[in-house]
């Protein structure tokens, strides 16, 4: 059996999950190649892990300005992204110019232009671009999607999603370089994303119009001040104001965080451990989304990433009743644990409300892993044997295109304060 080889460009928090499952659990089918990154001490730090924790033979490394050499050298069939956002696009486009079919991590990018981009380079080329959403896999999501497809509330005219972020997991945004919103898109790209691809997912269509509000209500220096505090710290490490705040991560103290950021610093200067109250903070962590669809649904939506416990509340309703899900996932830091407590569940319930009869439970099944339960099926329907899946949770580069595209949408609509058409944003 020919191996499908694999390069992977970005080895930050969230490339072990990628290249941890080639190298342990899918071997048969895949060769990882290569590793290719802008900072040389977090490179070889992930040769490390894979030699020492997965017991793989180290790949070649490259410097993020080695790319194009990269792939002629290794020949990859497919590359893994997973850089920062606003080098998605980058990274996407020059492995289909160069033959090579893409994973890429979600958000797929960032703005209409980098859209346009990729859209186009597809057509191009022909190459195949697949989006890692987890959260389509996940036992209580594909069980939404389930009962919607078989008609169990019959056709969905509106939605109520409320997504909350703690003070653990959604204070994270805020001292990584997601709060610049030129490397992230704010948090209705990089973080909503999953949420609005999990709508067209469960409802079978995509947004139409798009109308949002939002704002910098809790984090950054100027509310912390507004609050009455008044000891402020550029970053964690080597600060005393930092060790009784609740709000600050100590990478000395996490072996993982120190060896992949602390011990990184001297390559590129780029600090994890930055204050959630400091100056520079550029998006929002309050929003209000309000999305009509194009089979005429309609959806609010909401994101707070200061909240006392982490998971989301929906409900959809149909002509013929409503169906409510509570779930509250465990706290968890990128890279700060194990992959397999992120998103990880302490709590699920799903309810279905016939409009004329009564209420009832859904059993759902128990999957271990990442997300619920989604990553491992999701992992092995990239690297191992796919099988048919009625319920068509492979995301394609369109669904990638129309979950970042509310979240686009919703950006412009804050700056203008008007409805935005997602038709008018890119051309398909």
């Amino acid at each position: 059996m020919t191996r499908k080889k694999y390069a992977l460009v970005g080895t930050g928090g969230r490339a072990e999950f990628f290249y941890g499952a080639l190298a342990k659990s899918f071997r048969d089918t895949c060769e990882l190649v290569a590793f290719c990154d802008i900072n040389r001490t977090r490179l070889e730090y992930a040769n490390r892990l894979l030699k020492d924790k997965y017991a793989h033979p180290e790949v070649a490394l490259y410097g993020s300005h080695e790319f194009d050499e990269m792939v002629r050298k290794e020949a990859p069939d497919v590359v893994i992204v997973t850089s920062m956002d606003r080098t998605h696009h980058t990274y996407i486009v020059r492995a289909m110019e160069l033959g090579c079919d893409v994973v890429t991590e979600k958000p797929m990018t960032i703005d209409a232009e980098k859209c346009q981009l990729i859209l186009d380079t597809v057509k191009k080329t022909g190459r195949d671009l697949r989006v890692a959403f987890n959260y389509r896999y996940a036992p209580h999501n594909t069980k939404i999607r389930e009962l919607i497809m078989d008609g169990a509330i019959g056709d969905i005219f509106s939605v109520h999603f409320e997504w909350l972020l703690n003070t653990v997991h959604g204070a994270d945004y805020f001292r990584r370089w997601h709060r610049d919103k030129r490397n992230s898109g704010g948090l209705l790209v990089h973080k909503s994303t999953h949420h609005f691809d999990l709508v067209n997912f469960w409802l079978g269509t995509t947004p139409d119009t798009v109308y949002a509000m939002g704002g910098l209500m809790f984090y950054g220096r100027e509310n912390a001040e507004r609050r009455g505090v008044t000891s402020f710290y550029q970053r964690a490490y080597g600060s005393e104001a930092a060790k009784n705040d609740p709000f600050a991560i100590h990478l000395e103290k996490n072996a993982h965080l120190k060896s992949l950021y602390l011990d990184a610093e001297k390559d590129d200067g780029y600090q994890r451990d930055q204050s959630v109250f400091g100056d520079g903070i550029s998006i929002e962590d309050t929003l209000g989304v309000m999305v009509r669809y194009k089979n005429k649904a309609i959806m609010t939506y909401s994101l707070n990433a200061y909240l006392p416990w982490e998971g989301y509340n929906v409900v959809f309703n149909g002509s013929k009743g409503r169906i409510e899900m509570k779930v509250v996932e465990r706290a968890y830091v990128n890279s700060g644990g194990k992959k397999e407590d992120e998103g990880a569940l302490s709590y699920k319930k799903l309810t279905v409300q016939p409009m004329f009869d009564k209420a009832y439970e859904v059993e759902i099944e128990e999957r271990a892993g990442g997300h619920g339960g989604g990553d491992p099926i999701l992992l092995n329907d990239l690297f191992g044997e796919r099988t048919e899946d009625r319920f068509r949770r492979a995301a394609s580069h369109v669904d990638g295109a129309v979950s970042i595209l509310t979240g686009v949408a919703g950006n412009l609509s804050m700056q203008t304060g008007g409805a935005v058409r997602i038709d008018d944003l890119v051309k398909f």
